[in-house]
């Protein structure tokens, strides 16, 4: 298993580590296959969507804030609530595809580590399977 480490910098961000993934499997030589990432803490996500268009993720975080707010109806006591259900609904985890050494992701795509509760230092587990 492989570790990255991620600095998040405000409490609710996308930040787009495709460069970073693509380091590390051309670092380790892995050719053909699929990459696991999973994301180790209950107010964190992973997910794949547009990265050549900055504005999308503004548009995922604002409107994320809107559908799940800050404040609510939670019993959770930690003040947090709200991240939780927004890890919960983007999802701890991402398959992604290699192939000849390449992060297979579409035109316009980018894997996003989601911060739901930062700042904070995040971790995001990585497993490789040989294809």
């Amino acid at each position: 298993m492989e570790t990255m480490s991620i600095k998040t910098s405000t409490r609710e961000e996308m930040v787009n580590i495709t460069g970073q993934v693509q380091k590390l499997v051309s670092e380790k030589g892995w050719r053909d296959g699929a990459l696991i990432l999973w994301c180790p803490h209950t107010t964190g996500a992973v997910t794949i969507n547009e990265a050549a268009d900055p504005s999308v993720v503004r548009d995922i975080v604002v409107n994320l804030r809107k559908l799940i707010p800050f404040r609510g109806d939670y019993k959770h006591m930690e003040g947090n609530s709200d991240a939780h259900i927004k890890s919960s609904l983007v999802s701890p985890s991402l398959t992604v595809i290699v192939d000849q050494g390449q992060v297979a992701l579409g035109t316009w795509q980018g894997i996003f580590f989601c911060e739901f509760d930062g700042p904070r230092s995040r971790k995001l587990w990585m497993r490789w399977l040989a294809g």
